[in-house]
């Protein structure tokens, strides 16, 4: 993953995460898509991306 996509991410995590910082971390770059990472490794290596329409399914399924 380029890390020129990522340079200007602002990263955040949820409410309901532990204090311990294991969490998954979430940013909306600025072409629409979702970035993901676990809160532990951070950095650009274990980045996964999100089109809306795949986001929207997976927060959708999050409650399901």
């Amino acid at each position: 993953m380029s890390s020129d996509k990522l340079a200007d991410a602002r990263w955040f995590k949820s409410s309901w995460s532990t204090p311990e910082g294991e969490c998954v971390e979430v940013a909306f770059l600025g072409d629409g898509e979702i970035a993901t990472r676990d809160s532990k490794v951070g950095g650009t290596e274990s980045v996964l991306l999100f089109g809306t329409r795949q986001w929207d399914a997976f927060v959708r399924n999050l409650n399901a």
